[in-house]
């Protein structure tokens, strides 16, 4: 039994690899790491491992770990990925406590690569694993980031794609940082940029705009996106406004000056009330009616919430930050050779 890694993880295990020849060399760091966070994907997992694991060994041999990160699943994904991490020693299971979201299981993936290069993929095969070759041809271009742009979304409904373009063009006009457009976290990253991504703290993680934050030498290649393999999508509507609503948080200051300036706004709307009040009161000219004081009322009510709203999402921010709670808990890491998380 190896030794409890973090206050995070409950217990790590340790177990043989299928040939014990092979388990009593000396450990070196795989070429390529495969991160893949699996919420309920127990109808694409085998046909996923086979593809993925085809395209590892097309670019690094026997040199590469697949690690599959069960974030809460309530189906048989778990039983799923035991069964293929007993055929494989290659393939990595992590089993967290709990449902975290997409990006929380990615971090835990993230904390226990070994890989020189780092490939973030997800579970339902709509983004293809056979890409990584031409990843990985641009990684030796000397590219540290190479993230995939979407070209087209088979399947997807046009109310996901507008609003998914209405968000990173909204993103892209106020982030203080430039985060690629029609990109999601399908990407490449050198162990460099791993490790400076590790090294990030924050509680709400935006993983795509905090590799764009990161900078290096990064750059795109382009992808149509296929459908779902089987299964329907994990990512709902709920999620992906809190998940748009990290990025926008935490990547712009725009909606604090957004208030400002309503303020800004405001005081000169008031001034100009007074003015109106004094020059009917100076020629004798009473002012009647309800409708322009209920609609002022209105405005000013509603543009109050607003301030409130948006000092609200940056409090909950430092609130959740300031608590100092790990970002996510591992029960169980099994593989080839005991590991320790970089944190959590």
């Amino acid at each position: 039994m190896a030794k409890r890694p973090s206050a995070t993880a409950s217990k790590t295990v340790a177990v043989r690899a299928s040939k014990p020849s092979t388990a009593r060399r000396p450990v070196r760091a795989p070429k390529v790491s495969v991160v893949v966070p699996c919420y309920n994907e127990q109808e694409t997992l085998p046909a996923f491992a086979d593809r993925m694991t085809a395209a590892c060994r097309a670019v690094a041999g026997a040199s590469y770990e697949i690690i599959f990160v069960n974030d809460g699943s309530r189906d048989r994904t778990w039983n799923i990925i035991e069964t293929l991490s007993r055929g494989d020693p290659r393939i990595v299971r992590v089993n967290l406590a709990r449902n975290h979201g997409h990006q929380l299981a990615v971090t835990a993936g993230m904390s226990i690569v070994r890989g020189d290069w780092i490939l973030i993929i997800d579970a339902d095969l709509q983004d293809p694993p056979e890409m990584l070759a031409d990843m990985m041809k641009l990684g030796a271009d000397g590219f540290e980031v190479i993230y995939a742009r979407r070209r087209a979304r088979a399947d997807e409904t046009h109310f996901k794609v507008a609003t998914a373009k209405l968000f990173y063009r909204l993103l892209g006009s106020i982030s203080e940082v430039n985060i690629p457009q029609d990109v999601g976290d399908f990407r490449l990253i050198s162990r460099r940029i791993a490790d400076r991504l590790n090294a990030m703290p924050e509680q709400d993680r935006f993983i795509r705009g905090m590799v764009a934050w990161l900078g290096g030498r990064q750059t795109e290649i382009l992808y149509d996106r296929d459908p779902r393999y089987a299964g329907e999508t994990k990512y709902t509507l709920s999620k992906m406004i809190r998940l748009a609503l990290a990025g926008l948080t935490g990547f712009s200051t725009a909606p604090l000056n957004l208030a400002i300036i309503l303020a800004f706004v405001g005081i000169a709307m008031g001034f100009a009330i007074v003015v109106y009040i004094l020059i009917g009161y100076f020629f004798g000219q009473a002012t009647r009616g309800w409708s322009s004081l209920a609609l002022i009322t209105v405005f000013f009510g509603v543009g109050q919430f607003f301030c409130i709203a948006i000092m609200g999402a940056y409090l909950g921010r430092t609130y959740m930050q300031v608590k100092g709670r790990p970002l996510y808990l591992i029960d169980e890491i099994v593989t080839a050779e005991p590991r320790k998380p970089r944190n959590g």
